[in-house]
């Protein structure tokens, strides 16, 4: 029972760690993005898609490995074969950090110039090539807070970070004031530089206060660092193969879209502004709502993986019963609101027309982009990673051959096609694989059209409220949050009104957060 509450708080813990980062992350993207333009936006996505292959080069799979091999001594939190087997996460860290901050750092003139097409990236690449080391090293760190279950560590590391990377950069940006697209971007990346050298430095501080859990009085054996190297690549190296794989698709769709929107015809600012505009602007509005979401899902992982080890696939068509009931109220109605408010939205946020029809554009497509996410989580609760994984590498592949058809004949509408695709295609693949697996069948009535019709009528009452009432003597952004929360408020009573949540949802949904809360009444176990 303690160890099933402390992981309780633990994941609750990461889940508010997790909602305010996003909000912290967005919001500070919004000031960013309206201080150096849409172009600038579109060359840091640029340089993205490079930096996030060298950092899937840099990690290969050693969080995850860290995890599961520190976990795997019987008594990690006071046994000093963990810090054994720490050292050994340490140095395999350390060479693929290195190896990756060397080859970023020597490829970035030949990437600049005959990949990107972009000279301005050359410099933002050879910065960034020396975040690559810290980023391993602290990725070992993370996993090791996690397997010993001291998740306020990771909390404590990543608000810091935060803290330190939006100081920074604004004093960049705001003292310094690069006059030029180039000189905007190395500032927004010299202040990740900064955080992350800093968040190594902290977590390795928080590890040394570690050593108290550990046993005292001993002396560490002598170790075969070879050997336990060989250990934590065995267990890294499948999941990194597949990262590089999907990273280096992704990568090379990053790539292929500036260069589709300058064949439709767009000069090189105009395909960047574009590209910048979707990617680094309407897209992170977009996914903002999802971190809730997916701290609500990983929550289940390890209810259906316990039922499923028993083989209870009552339980399990349960859980995905209810688990995709939640998951359609809200993300119906998210969906539903972003498409009523994406005029309010572009502008307030960014005062950008452009942004508003992109967000506008995007709406109808986030209760799929949503259900995607917790179909994921259930399938990784099933032991389906392998078959996840392998769908995640034909949405890059896809994407990619879509973006190279595409884009050059419709623009930015081509890769908005292709958005589309790939989303559909990937949630397809997911959720027929869960059905099949768990028997379970949904009801598309309750699951679907009610609570389109709940959002429809909230959308609806609010606009006829703002004709008959009016806003303007408010500012935007207290007309934005007051038009949200009316929508909340009046979706949320339709819901009930049309029986798409009742009082035994609320009980289930209060449960599966805190489980030794009490209820009178039996929880119904029909399939939603």
């Amino acid at each position: 029972m303690k160890t099933k509450r402390q992981y309780l708080y633990n994941a609750l813990l990461l889940t508010l760690v997790t909602l305010l980062m996003r909000t912290v992350s967005v919001s500070f993207n919004v000031y960013v993005s309206n201080r150096v333009g849409a172009e600038a936006m579109g060359l840091l996505s640029l340089v993205s898609g490079i930096y996030a292959f060298a950092i899937t080069l840099a990690t290969s799979g050693i969080q995850l490995a860290t995890v599961r091999t520190v976990v795997g001594e019987e008594d990690c939190r006071h046994d000093l074969r963990a810090r054994q087997k720490l050292r050994a996460c340490l140095l395999y860290a350390a060479f693929f950090g290195i190896l990756a901050s060397v080859l970023l750092l020597t490829l970035a003139v030949p990437i600049g110039k005959f990949v990107l097409k972009e000279t301005r990236a050359i410099r933002p690449l050879r910065m960034l090539s020396l975040t690559l080391l810290p980023i391993a090293l602290t990725s070992v760190l993370n996993g090791y807070f996690t397997a010993v279950r001291r998740a306020w560590k990771n909390a404590v590391a990543q608000i810091t970070e935060q803290v330190v990377k939006i100081t920074f950069t604004g004093y960049l940006l705001v003292i310094v004031s690069p006059k030029t697209i180039e000189g905007s971007v190395l500032a927004i990346l010299m202040g990740g530089a900064v955080s992350e050298s800093l968040s190594l430095l902290f977590n390795w501080i928080l590890y040394l206060h570690d050593k108290h859990y550990f046993t005292k009085g001993e002396r560490l054996p002598k170790v075969n660092l070879s050997l336990g190297c060989k250990q934590v690549a065995a267990i890294a190296m499948p999941v990194a193969i597949s990262a590089y794989v999907r990273s280096g698709l992704l990568a090379i769709e990053h790539i292929l879209i500036p260069r589709g929107l300058i064949a439709y015809g767009a000069g090189n600012s105009a395909a960047l502004a574009a590209y910048g505009a979707l990617q680094s602007m309407a897209l992170p509005v977009v996914l903002y709502p999802a971190a809730i979401l997916s701290s609500f899902a990983s929550l289940l992982i390890p209810e259906v993986t316990q039922q499923e080890a028993i083989g209870n696939k009552r339980e399990i068509q349960y859980i995905a019963g209810r688990v995709y009931q939640m998951t359609l109220l809200f993300a119906i109605g998210v969906g539903g609101g972003m498409l009523f408010l994406s005029g309010e939205l572009g502008q307030t946020l960014y005062g950008s027309n452009e942004v508003s029809g992109f967000i506008k554009a995007l709406a109808p497509l986030i209760p799929i982009m949503y259900l995607d996410t917790a179909t994921d989580a259930m399938l990784k609760g099933l032991g389906q990673q392998v078959y996840s994984m392998n769908v995640n590498i034909i949405d890059a592949l896809v994407s990619v051959l879509s973006v190279a058809v595409l884009v050059p004949h419709f623009g930015i509408l081509g890769y908005l096609i292709t958005i589309y695709i790939t989303e559909i295609l990937n949630a397809a693949l997911s959720v027929s694989r869960l059905l099949y697996i768990s028997g379970f069948r949904p009801k598309l009535l309750a699951l679907f059209v009610r609570p389109l019709l709940s959002i429809v009528g909230a959308t609806s009452l609010v606009n006829l409220a703002i004709k008959a009432f009016g806003f303007s003597t408010i500012s935007a952004g207290l007309s934005l949050v007051l038009h949200i929360t009316m929508i909340s408020l009046i979706y949320f009573l339709l819901l009930f009104l049309t029986g798409s949540f009742s009082k035994d949802d609320s009980r289930w949904l209060i449960r599966s957060f805190l489980p030794s809360f009490k209820h009178n009444k039996p929880l119904s176990k029909d399939s939603t």
